[in-house]
């Protein structure tokens, strides 16, 4: 008995090596519906091992293997770049609290109306401001214009103060209004009434920037009322000069 059970197992060793030999491929993959990656061609009969195949694979082919088997490029994908909010310039020019005016002034007298007695002068004006905020500001200015009437000289002279308001314009342009009360001064000497009387102001402009920070141009357009000789005169006033800023 012990003698056969030796036998029989001398034969089943040696049916196994047997069929270990003749089988070349994993049982596994010859059971799949398609031949594995590493499965001979039908009649080629290979003795590279699967693990050396993978090992390979692994550290010369994994990057273009790994690109054909998942079908994904390897090349990075482009950035994207999102362009920034616009950024809103509110004002490129300094405003400075203080001002300084002077320049020339052309002034037509309205002296009456019937009959309409006129003269026109000509002269100066100055005036000084304090901007208390951006947009306003207090403001006093003097003017003196001289003329000729029947055959005498002829002056006007004025001097007020009140409110200033100014607004930012177009390419830096500074627009402003300004309303001036205060007393004037008219000669020669007449036989029709007083030479000093209540008068005011009321008008505007534009400043516009020169090449220099501190140096504008000026021009703007008044209208002046007063009241000599038991009358009320509404006389205009036009004028151009350079402002100094501080």
């Amino acid at each position: 008995m012990r003698y056969f059970l030796v036998l029989m197992g001398t034969v089943i060793l040696v049916t196994l090596s047997a069929a270990a030999q003749g089988t070349t491929t994993n049982p596994l993959l010859v059971a799949l519906p398609f031949g594995g990656p590493f499965a001979a061609p039908p009649g080629v009969t290979s003795s590279v091992s699967p693990a050396l195949v993978v090992a390979n694979l692994s550290t010369t082919d994994a990057p273009a293997f790994g690109a054909i088997t998942t079908g994904i490029s390897s090349s990075p994908a482009p950035s994207v770049t999102v362009d920034p909010e616009p950024q809103v310039v509110l004002s490129v020019h300094q405003e400075y609290s203080w001002q300084a005016y002077v320049g020339y002034t052309f002034f037509r007298f309205y002296e009456s109306s019937h009959p309409t007695i006129r003269e026109n002068q000509n002269g100066v004006n100055w005036s000084i401001v304090y901007f208390w905020k951006d947009w306003l500001g207090f403001e006093g200015e003097m003017s003196a214009t001289f003329g000729h009437q029947f055959h005498q000289d002829s002056w006007f002279l004025f001097g007020g103060g009140g409110p200033r308001f100014r607004w930012s314009g177009p390419r830096g342009v500074e627009l402003w209004g300004h309303a001036l009360f205060g007393g004037s001064h008219f000669t020669p000497q007449t036989s029709f009434g007083k030479q000093d009387a209540f008068a005011y102001e009321v008008g505007g402009g534009a400043d516009f920037h020169s090449p220099w920070p501190r140096l504008g141009y000026r021009v703007g357009a008044d209208m002046v009322g007063s009241h000599y000789f038991s009358t009320y005169q509404y006389s205009p006033k036009v004028f151009a000069g350079i402002v100094f800023k501080f």
